[in-house]
Order: structure tokens, then sequence, then C-alpha cells
């Protein structure tokens, strides 16, 4: 395989390469902060790091431009933390492997680490380079964007002097981004009661082979959620038979759309085959169902020996099996002004069962605060009907479009010089740190930009590499256009 310390930009790859190998999971994100206070010290430049882990690195203008308006160029540090089950991988120790696929780089078998990693190592490279015409650059790196923009909620105020500001996470080149939904999480306990089962065989079950994907970029395609899919066939197998939850798991992250699912079953011997036969029909009319975006769910059946775990009471298992059930998953209402974009989702994140309780967690969105606020209320009455406990810490804003911004025009005339290609813009249903720096630094103008990126947070994240080069250039034109 060819080594992509060789690609073209060099010092752009050399940063990736070296990023790749250090441990970066969202609230984990300290040796990468310390990988970028060091390039900084190697280059002598001014640096400044929050007790949180936030960096800022400040390189002067290029000689004749020191007048220049500065420019804030952000990035996150931290990464999606996701492998494939029979992957065999420690993220708080491996180097990420690298696969490259024709004109895509991948990982083997994990996240890649390009969202927001080529973001990284653009800025890094751009620090490092003597050559570049631009004025002040305030390089901002922040942690933990991904479980719900930790870092740029808590930066202090006077960390920037810049007013323009280029976020480097957007995932398609030429498509910038002027506009992005708030979120927020919800964190439910559901009380369970167990007891001895009346069956004597365990079933393990194992749905995967699903895409999983970003719980904002793609939920528009309407691609399965494990859990959803999973709980669907446990309620709808109990109306027909008698079988005993033990326990259901499935997801973990909560920008995730779940991609896996797990469950125990406890049933009569003689059973087995009948449910087997059952779940392998039900299993087909799914797949026709969702035929059009999962080519791949699999769900493995299989007899299990050894002691019985307790089950849950009928009771517990019915409340647990219809509150999953009945809690709303995917697009929820689109935008009445943006043709094509989602307004308002929700994702059922994870699930976890212990001996008393069920912990499930959702992510919201909208761009539209009022229905984020709404679809929140929705899921604290569910909570209510199930009398399972619910918090929601504080979400994060969004960000409105400004067709009149300064730095929008600027980059899509750059844009049109670098490539020859006339650029286009969006608002787009995910979060961006952009709505909370905009908040926190009243008149800041803002743009994001980035190369073309595949299918992230989950292990089929890809980035095409020639469209790296093109993005680096492109930053690279719009500092000098700035300068």
């Amino acid at each position: 395989m060819p080594k992509i310390t060789d690609f073209e930009p060099k010092l752009l790859w050399q940063h990736f390469d070296e990023i790749r190998k250090i441990p970066r999971c969202s609230g984990h994100e300290e040796k990468a902060g310390q990988y970028v206070v060091s390039v900084a010290k190697r280059l002598g430049l001014e640096y400044e790091q929050e007790p949180t882990g936030n960096v800022v690195v400040r390189k002067p203008a290029s000689k004749g431009h020191e007048k220049a308006q500065p420019v804030v160029l952000q990035a996150h540090l931290d990464m999606v933390c996701e492998k494939n089950s029979d992957k065999v991988f420690d993220f708080s120790k491996d180097a990420i492997e690298l696969v490259i696929k024709g004109e895509w780089l991948h990982a083997n078998g994990t996240t890649l680490g390009s969202d927001n990693g080529v973001g990284v190592a653009s800025i890094l490279a751009i620090l490092e380079d003597k050559s570049l015409v631009h004025g002040p650059v305030e390089a901002l790196f922040t942690i933990d964007e991904e479980r719900g923009l930790t870092g740029a909620k808590t930066l202090g105020k006077d960390m920037l002097k810049g007013r323009l500001l280029v976020n480097l996470d957007s995932e398609e080149l030429g498509i910038f981004s002027i506009g992005c939904a708030g979120g927020a999480d919800s964190h439910m306990t559901l009380p369970i009661k167990r007891q001895k089962g009346k069956g004597d065989k365990l079933l393990k079950l194992h749905l995967s082979g699903l895409r999983g994907g970003h719980s904002g970029i793609d939920i528009h395609e309407g691609r399965g959620n494990a859990i959803k899919i999973l709980n669907r066939l446990l309620w709808q197998l109990s109306q027909k038979m008698s079988i005993e939850l033990a326990s259901i798991s499935g997801g973990d992250k909560h920008n995730a759309i779940p991609r896996e699912a797990a469950a125990e079953i406890i049933v009569s011997s003689g059973q087995e085959a009948v449910i087997k036969n059952w779940l392998k029909n039900a299993l087909k009319d799914i797949r026709v169902e969702f035929a059009p975006v999962e080519q791949n769910i699999s769900l493995e059946v299989k007899e299990v020996s050894g002691p019985l775990p307790l089950v849950l009471t009928t009771e517990s298992q019915d409340t647990l099996c219809g509150f999953l059930f009945a809690l709303p998953h995917g697009p929820l209402a689109m935008s009445r002004a943006i043709k094509e974009l989602v307004e308002t989702s929700n994702n059922v994140a994870s699930i976890r069962c212990n001996k008393k309780e069920a912990a499930i967690a959702c992510s919201s969105r909208s761009s539209n605060a009022a229905a984020l606020q709404a679809i929140c209320d929705k899921l604290v009455a569910i909570s209510r009907l199930a009398s399972a406990k619910i918090e929601q810490p504080a979400g994060y804003p969004g960000w409105m479009p400004n067709l009149d911004s300064k730095l929008l025009k600027v980059c899509m005339d750059t844009f049109k010089q670098v490539t020859g290609k006339e650029a286009k813009y969006q608002a787009i249903h995910a979060g961006l740190e952009c709505g909370l720096i905009g908040e926190k630094f009243p008149g800041m103008d803002m743009i994001s930009v980035g190369p073309t990126l595949r299918h992230p947070h989950s292990p089929d994240e890809c980035i095409h590499i020639d469209s790296v080069a093109e993005f680096h250039k492109h930053v690279l034109k719009v500092l000098e256009a700035l300068a």
C-alpha cells in the first residue's frame, strides 16, 4: 500500500499520519492536544491551552499583511470511536490501521478519524508552512466536539480576537455549510424488576450488518436503527408466543445511528425451532422494507448452554419493549424554508440493561428552537407514561445562515479560482461548533468547509484522497484573499 505521507500536500498528510496514531476518543483527547502544543513549540509560535484542553495557536501574518483582519481556523481534536464487533482493537492505545481502496482512504474495521483529523492536519500544515501569504492566523483546536460540543461550550471569551472563522469540519468538497441544527440529548432510566424464568432454553439474538452512520448527516436516508428493529421483532414475537426477555443492548455514541443490537431471551423446550422460523420470516419482511438503503441486515440466533439469567417480569418486559417501540427515530419534520433539509429528528442512540434498570439515550436535533423543545418535551411525556426518569442536559444552539456574509462571498470566489467549478452552500442537519462560537463571540462571520468524506461515525468512514488536496488549496486561497 502507498504511504499516505507521500500524498500531496505532504505536510498535511504527514500530520494526519501522526494524528492517526494518537488515542483521541471524545473526552480523551489529551495526547492530541499535547501533539498540537508540541508543534507550536517546535515552530516557536505563541499558544494558549485552557484547563479543559482547548488549544489556540497564533501565527503572525506573513510580511506585508500585518494589518489584515485575523482569521480563525478551527477544527476539533476528538473522533468518534466505533468498530465492528468482530474487530480486535483498543482505541486507548492502538493506531488506526489504514486501507486504500481506489480513490478512497479507509480504516480497517474502525472509524478512520478523518472527522475531524484532516481538518486538524490542514491547520497544522498551515502553521508549519512559511511560504504562505496570510494575515494573522488564530488556530483553534477544540475538545470533545462529538459528544456535545463541550470544547466550544467551555471556550473562554478572551481566547479569540478574530471575527472571521473558517471551520474545517464539513464533509463535501465545494459544498459549504452556512448554518446548522441545534441539538439536545435525553438520558432515560426505566426501572425494571426481575424474576426466575419459566423457560429452560436461552437464546441469544444478534442483529448486525446495518450501515449506521451520523445521526444528523445520514438521518434523511432512512437507514435502519438496530435497536428499533430488534425491539420491534421482540415486541411482535411476544404478541405471538411466550418469550421471556433477559436483556437488550445496542448502540453506543449519541450521534451515531446504532448498527448492531443484541438480546437474550428464555423460551421453553420445543419452542426454539418455531421461534427461529418466525424470526427468519419476520426478518425477510424487514429486509424488503429497508432494501433501498440496507442490503446486509443479518440476525443470528444462538442456543446457549449454562446457567439461565433472571428475566424481566411480564410487566417490566411489556413496559420496556413498548417504551422502545414508542420512542421516535429518524426525520420528524422537513424544513419549510430550505428544500430537502431535515428540520427535526431524533436518534434512539443506545440501550443498556442491568439488574434493576434500563438506560436509554436519545439525541434530538432541529434547526428550529421551538421544534427542538417540542421533541424534547415529547420524550419527557413518553418517559412519564412509562414511569421512567429522564435527564436532559443543556443542549447547543443552531447557527442561522447569513447570505450577506463577506466570508461566504470570498469562499465562493476562491473556490472557482482554485477548481474552476462553482461551489454551493447549504444549512445542515448536524451540530457544528459555529453555533456556540457565534453565540459566544458576537459579530463572528463564519463558514464551514471540508474535503469529501463518506459515512462518518461508522467503520465505513472514508475520505476521498484527491479532494483533500483541493480542499487544502482552497483554504490557502481564502487566507490569501483575506490578507
